[in-house]
């Protein structure tokens, strides 16, 4: 993370920007969770004025590359959001490497930046992209800084939609989005980051269904309904799928239940299913069958339905 200042660098006690010293610092982290202090000259003349009378927070890792228009353009769109997080578009070093996960990071709607925030990809604005207003900042919380495995980011962006933060993504790629197999992001658990999204997915979205259709009767659906609080399981009026085999067994039988008789949930071909519905089928992976079959449907995500993937 770096926490940078207009005029010289702060610490989290000290946020009057100054106009002293004609340098940007910030504090930089590196993949070994080590800080590095960075500086580099402003902007000279009236730009680095304005500039320096406001205060903003930027996300960068050390190991990633900015092009030289980044701050310029994210600046300009923190300054018109003051409660988003604002994110752009990346290259990826290697190319090609986790090739599913830069499209989707690149190719997503304004819409989806809101929708899709419930897929195992995580933040729709991914963390080394992110810039907004440092007061923003500490309205939602800082970070949190347990340590290895916590997932700071997810953490924190889900607290910033909670409060009613936005998401808006620079449709620019101003981040060369370096890869390398002893990242931070792998020492977080999967488990973890999968208790998150389920909690997060009962609170903002099955909170306000009375029932609702899980997309997907295999091994992902299963562990969503067994995931679900006891009162959302009973909102499960069917699971639905494409897979003829499932479809013939008709039920899925939550064994691990100590209701008595267990519960049996239907399991539908998905043009006999009614929405909503929680797709647990991932995206991208299909050869386009399962877009197709939802543009089928004639559905409106973020209405009749949400990726959970």
């Amino acid at each position: 993370m770096e926490a940078e200042v207009r005029g010289q660098r702060s610490t989290h006690a000290d946020l009057r920007p100054q106009l002293i010293q004609p340098t940007r610092s910030w504090i930089c982290k590196k993949p070994s969770g080590a800080s590095e202090l960075r500086t580099i000259p402003l902007l000279s003349g009236c730009a680095a004025s304005m500039m320096m009378m406001m205060i903003k927070l930027k996300i960068y890792a050390c190991d990633d590359i900015m092009r030289p228009q980044r701050v310029r353009l994210q600046y300009e769109a923190a300054s018109v959001n003051p409660t988003a997080i604002v994110g752009c578009k990346v290259c990826r070093v290697p190319e090609g490497s986790t090739e599913r996960h830069t499209r989707w990071i690149n190719s997503l709607s304004p819409e989806q930046l809101l929708t899709q925030v419930y897929t195992s990809h995580g933040p729709t604005v991914i963390m080394p992209t992110w810039f907004c207003s440092r007061d923003w900042f500490e309205e939602v919380g800082l970070f949190d800084e347990g340590g290895k495995g916590v997932p700071e980011d997810l953490l924190f962006f889900y607290q910033s939609l909670r409060r009613g933060g936005h998401v808006i993504r620079v449709d620019e790629c101003l981040l060369v989005y370096r890869y390398h197999e002893h990242a931070a992001t792998h020492s977080v658990l999967e488990e973890t980051i999968w208790s998150l999204r389920v909690h997060f997915l009962q609170e903002r979205v099955l909170s306000q269904w009375a029932s609702f259709t899980v997309w997907n009767a295999g091994k992902q659906g299963r562990r969503l309904y067994r995931s679900l609080s006891p009162t959302n399981q009973k909102k499960v009026k069917a699971f639905c799928d494409v897979d003829e085999n499932k479809i013939q067994k008709g039920f899925y039988t939550y064994e691990e239940s100590k209701e008595r008789p267990k519960p049996r949930i239907p399991v539908l071909h998905f043009t006999n299913a009614s929405p909503p519905f929680i797709v647990c089928v991932k995206l991208d992976m299909t050869e386009g069958v399962l877009e197709e079959n939802l543009r089928s449907l004639q559905l409106k995500e973020g209405l009749h339905y949400y990726h959970f993937s």
